[in-house]
């Protein structure tokens, strides 16, 4: 058995998307230029609707702005929805700090409602119960690569009158019910981090079809100017702009768009092999008492398997999570958290009275959740290396 370290992530970069990195870097344009606009393009390609008779806007109707993060993004999103002081929005319980905190430094109030312990997705049928007269949106969270079942969910934020903005930081490429993620709704935000489907080091979109969000999110993401000025050096740009309000800085870079053109065009692969992995571990770990493995929901989608994420059980193991997950790196294999319930966090706890047992479903995942190995570039020897360890720790 190898005594090398094997990660849970790793990012598969090409030899021509290091060709670009390389040109880009003697090109002498290394912040937003061409690359970017050239991304962008691909981008707006890749979320394009797809087939006849889906219920999707025309592609030209879409709006898609890199930057340097998803958590940018959804911060400029709720930012420019124009939330007040007292506004809610409604969120799981059970993602990465960004989502909520986004919420927060946009001046809004997070309201949870629990999971479904299938799915690990936020339970659609908990929202309208949540709803006040103070709601102003609702921020899904596509759990791992896997789709929200959006159409309810829709349906309740159209009957009263709320925005939707999707994390989907998780779910490049995820298709609901043959749509891809991006390519209909309201607004949705992708990350582009090293441990994501597909990588720009770090960065991310939002996808929009409003155009006024759009050109808000524009405006904050350089400084507040209230017009492209990436090309104000060059030949054919001007150097004469307006400050329209006081912007943050978070733009793309060609050195990130450079990676990402080449990454975009290798994504769908890159998802049917973690397909295959997840698959394998599915497989393989069925009939195993220690693990609950992820549910498959009814309706038709594609799942995009940026994690693998199986519950351990506690008593049929003989150890909790944390003992594995040492017992894991002590072998040599890495595993990941993903994650402890945001509500558990002092600052939620202290800030909004959140306490334990409020979502005892998210709660319970929490305590049991690990991230196994995935990635495009592990090999079946890879994976049945992580089984093996996995078995000797059992037994």
């Amino acid at each position: 058995m190898s005594d090398e370290f094997l990660p849970f992530s790793r990012p598969s970069i090409s030899q021509e998307a290091i060709d670009e990195v390389v040109a880009c870097l003697k090109s002498g344009w290394l912040a937003t230029g061409p690359r970017v606009t050239q991304f962008t393009d691909a981008l707006k390609t890749y979320f394009a609707p797809k087939g006849d008779g889906l219920e999707a806007p025309p592609a030209k109707d879409m709006r898609v702005l890199p930057l340097m993060s998803a958590t940018a993004g959804l911060h400029f999103a709720l930012l420019a929805m124009g939330l007040e002081p007292g506004d809610e929005v409604i969120t799981t319980p059970l993602t990465f700090a960004a989502t909520l905190n986004c919420i927060v430094l946009a001046g809004a109030k997070p309201v949870l409602v629990d999971i479904e312990p299938g799915t690990l997705n936020m339970d659609v049928s908990l929202i309208e119960a949540a709803i006040t007269p103070h709601t102003r949106a609702i921020l899904p969270v596509h759990f791992a690569g896997l789709p929200v079942d959006l159409d309810p969910l829709y349906e309740i934020a159209n009957r009263h009158g709320l925005r939707v903005l999707e994390d989907a930081a998780h779910a490049i490429g995820t298709e609901y019910k043959g749509k891809r993620i991006g390519s209909f709704g309201d607004t949705q935000v992708f990350s582009f981090h090293p441990n994501k489907n597909m990588t720009t080091g770090e960065g991310g979109c939002v996808v929009t079809r409003d155009a006024a969000l759009a050109e808000q999110i524009e405006r904050l993401r350089f400084h507040g100017i209230d017009r492209q000025a990436w090309n104000r050096y060059g030949k054919g740009g001007s150097q004469d702009y307006d400050i329209v309000l006081p912007g943050f800085k978070s733009n793309m870079t060609d050195i990130q768009a450079a990676l990402g053109i080449h990454q975009l065009r290798e994504l769908d692969g890159f998802i049917a092999r973690r397909s295959e992995l997840a698959n394998r571990y599915q497989e393989a770990l069925s009939d195993w008492r220690e693990w609950t493995l992820p549910k498959t929901p009814l309706y038709p989608h594609l799942h995009a398997w940026h994690l693998y994420t199986p519950l351990i059980n506690e008593e049929a193991a003989g150890m909790n999570r944390d003992e594995f997950m040492l017992a894991m790196k002590e072998n040599n294999i890495g595993t990941g958290f993903h994650y402890r319930a945001i509500h558990l966090h002092p600052y939620y706890r202290q800030a909004f009275g959140f306490n334990l047992g409020d979502f005892p479903k998210a709660e319970d995942v929490s305590e049991r959740i690990v991230s196994l190995p995935l990635f495009p570039d592990m090999t079946d020897a890879d994976h049945d290396r992580v089984l093996d360890v996995m078995y000797s720790i059992f037994n």
